[in-house]
């Protein structure tokens, strides 16, 4: 059975954030998460795609109704009691191509063009590469989402305006206020998301204060942003005075509980507070939305936000899907022509072996002295091989309905099995033992 390109998982358009929450997969949980999702299963290659907005399954195996279930399976273990098979989603062959290019784009982002998607699919391609996991078809298939990605942001304007999420927040922090000249604008966390967030706020007028668990690190964004440091211990004095909260941290629980807020709103004698929490897992208890005079927006809020952005560049996508459109169907005329290498070669290695056959009956009846009169003939042999095989061969390679294929292999009784192998083997680099990742 040949092998397919499967994507299996769920984002941002098919589950909210108290579900994408529950099944985020951390940096250093993903290699030993790669391997539970691949025991069991026969699967080729794989690499696990985890950001703030998606987890998701990218495969080359023979059976992927099983890698479906498995991944199923997987996640209601961490979601129980719920279930999670109405969030997934599942992708095959060209369809999944399709999709990999258009989250490599920024296309299938919860910001449409936001750019820090390409660098964590490149991380988990890195990662699964390291990790023995990766073979020819994912490799080619990785190196086109690339490719496209790089087209899409230098031909189209798909990345115009804010294409960000932290960008996103700081826009609807404006919106709230009309202007953050002279607001106080809290940051807590210190990693890339909260430095892009950082230089918007500050560049209008905002005056910033940076909270990290890490002294060195706030110290650090503080500084490249014209911001100042505070201490984690000072939280609830600096929540007291804030009129912004921004968070983003990598945190495990919340940061922000329901409890402390409840002590910094009596501080703050209910004057209004606006909290953005663009953490997954959840930086804010949800249950503080429901205080007097604060309000809490997540990023299932920012994607609301983020569709209204969209309407000014759909012709910019537009532009972005004709990119991928015509990436997939070079990638699809790649794939075509592995698909019937072992068919071409067994045909060949047919024809071959029966002219073959003929000769050697022959070459002893016609008692030839000279070296080179056998060798005229084999070259010939050769030769009608060619002449014999053109026009199939050509046909194969122009073929994309797989009932032809099997056609021809059922006239000429060809067995595509050990060709197969071999070709897969090759094309995978994995010996044996490192079939399954992490096997």
């Amino acid at each position: 059975m040949s092998s397919e390109l499967v994507i299996v998982g769920l984002s941002h358009q098919t589950a909210p954030v108290a579900i994408r929450e529950q099944l985020a997969v951390r940096d250093d949980e993903a290699l030993s998460t790669l391997r539970d999702l691949s025991d069991g299963v026969a699967i080729q290659e794989a690499v696990l795609l985890s950001t703030c907005n998606r987890v998701e399954l990218v495969a080359v195996t023979s059976e992927p109704h099983r890698v479906s279930e498995r991944v199923a399976s997987f996640f209601n273990r961490k979601l129980a009691p719920e279930r999670v098979e109405e969030y997934l989603y599942k992708h095959l062959g060209s369809d999944a191509a399709a999709h990999l290019f258009r989250v490599a784009s920024g296309l299938d982002s919860l910001v449409v063009g936001e750019p820090q998607i390409l660098g964590q699919v490149k991380t988990a391609f890195g990662l699964a590469s390291d990790h023995g996991s990766v073979g020819t078809l994912l490799r080619r298939c990785f190196d086109r989402s690339f490719k496209v990605a790089k087209r899409v942001r230098s031909e189209t304007a798909v990345a115009a305006g804010n294409v960000s999420v932290s960008s996103i927040a700081c826009e609807l922090a404006e919106t709230i206020f009309g202007s953050l000249s002279d607001r106080r604008v809290m940051l807590i966390g210190a990693g890339k998301m909260s430095e892009v967030a950082a230089r918007s706020l500050t560049a209008q007028g905002a005056s910033l204060f940076v909270v990290n668990r890490n002294p060195a690190r706030a110290q650090a964004l503080a500084d490249a942003c014209g911001g100042t440091a505070r201490p984690l211990e000072a939280l609830a004095t600096e929540l007291a005075e804030a009129d912004v909260v921004i968070s983003s941290t990598a945190k495990d629980g919340f940061v922000i509980t329901n409890e402390l807020m409840q002590g910094v709103c009596k501080l703050r004698r209910w004057k209004p507070l606006f909290m953005i929490d663009i953490a997954v897992p959840r930086d804010i208890d949800p249950r503080v939305d429901s205080l007097r005079n604060v309000f809490v927006y997540d990023m299932d809020d920012l994607e609301k936000v983020s569709r209204e952005n969209i309407s000014a560049r759909e012709r910019a996508i537009g532009d972005a899907e004709q990119i991928i459109a015509q990436e997939l169907s070079e990638f699809d005329k790649w794939r075509r022509a592995v698909e019937m290498t072992p068919t071409i070669v067994a045909l060949r290695q047919h024809v071959r072996s029966v002219l073959r056959s003929e000769l050697d009956k022959t070459l002893p009846k016609l008692a030839l002295e000279q070296d080179r009169d056998k060798q005229a003939l084999e070259r010939m042999c050769e030769a009608m091989t060619n002449q014999l095989l053109h026009s199939p061969l050509t046909e194969i390679k122009r073929a994309t309905d797989a009932e032809l294929v099997e056609a021809i292999q059922r006239l000429f009784r060809l067995d595509v099995g050990a060709e197969t192998k071999k070709i897969d083997e090759t094309q995978h680099g994995l010996g044996s033992a490192e079939r399954a990742p992490g096997k």
